[in-house]
């Protein structure tokens, strides 16, 4: 799906910085073509700014959003999430990054989740991105506390791992 959208802006960079910032930052695009996060609007100098882009290409991006149907219903209905992730050292909380070989692969949440729970780790938060909605999609696990040596080379170890991050 990521690429299709991509591919619709196959023709304009600065779009495509648009989409990707919308798309990695849940923002929706509400029907008078404004970003916004829930009821916030956010100006289109800001987003314009973020992306690397002058505002008239996020004006020209939520317009080609509003015009296409299959764009219109994702940004319509997209929306954000609350991450721990970057709250996790200011709360004391531990977080491990899992980047896999293959997201399309099965159990990998279950797998990673279920290796902690049975060391009775308190899990705070999972987030995991979408794998059409991003070109290399990680697994984000919050825990109350810090995950034992063993413990993170069992994850480690999984077949489906390439890598994993502790923050």
């Amino acid at each position: 799906m990521f690429d299709e959208i991509m591919a619709k802006f196959e023709d304009s960079p600065g779009q495509q910085a648009v989409i990707r910032l919308l798309l990695e930052r849940g923002f929706s695009v509400n029907e008078e073509g404004r970003v916004v996060s829930g009821g916030i609007e956010i100006p289109n100098t800001g987003i314009a700014r973020e992306a690397g882009v002058d505002r008239r290409v996020v004006n020209a991006t939520t317009d080609a959003i509003l015009e296409d149907e299959e764009l219109r219903r994702i940004f319509r209905n997209i929306s954000s999430v609350p991450s721990l992730l970057d709250l996790a050292p200011v709360l004391d909380l531990t977080a491990i990054t899992v980047s896999v070989r293959s997201a399309e692969e099965s159990g990998i949440v279950s797998t990673v989740t279920g290796a902690i729970a049975d060391r009775d780790i308190s899990i705070r938060q999972v987030l995991s991105e979408d794998p059409e909605f991003t070109d290399e999609p990680r697994l984000y696990v919050i825990t109350d506390e810090a995950l034992p040596g063993d413990l993170i080379n069992e994850i480690r170890a999984m077949p489906f791992v390439r890598t994993i991050e502790l923050a």
